[in-house]
């Protein structure tokens, strides 16, 4: 992944941590940059399981998410 793939679409999937699969909750964002802030606050306000598909179909996972969404490394 390069840095101008941070302005690409992604869409967001956020799992809870616990509860039924089917209230799984999933937006489209214009940027990856604010995909990855998103699923970022997901993770710190409900402990949930974020999975993003990026515009080129990479999935990035929860682990992959929580060690790059620092705010700092997506300036």
């Amino acid at each position: 992944m390069v840095l101008a793939d941070l302005d690409k679409r992604a869409e967001l999937t956020v799992w809870p941590s616990n509860g039924p699969a089917r209230t799984a909750q999933a937006r489209e964002f214009s940027s990856l940059r604010e995909a990855l802030a998103a699923a970022a606050e997901s993770i710190q306000a409900n402990d949930a399981q974020p999975w993003i598909i990026t515009e080129d179909g990479d999935i990035l996972s929860p682990r992959w998410i929580r060690a790059n969404a620092d705010p700092h490394r997506l300036q």
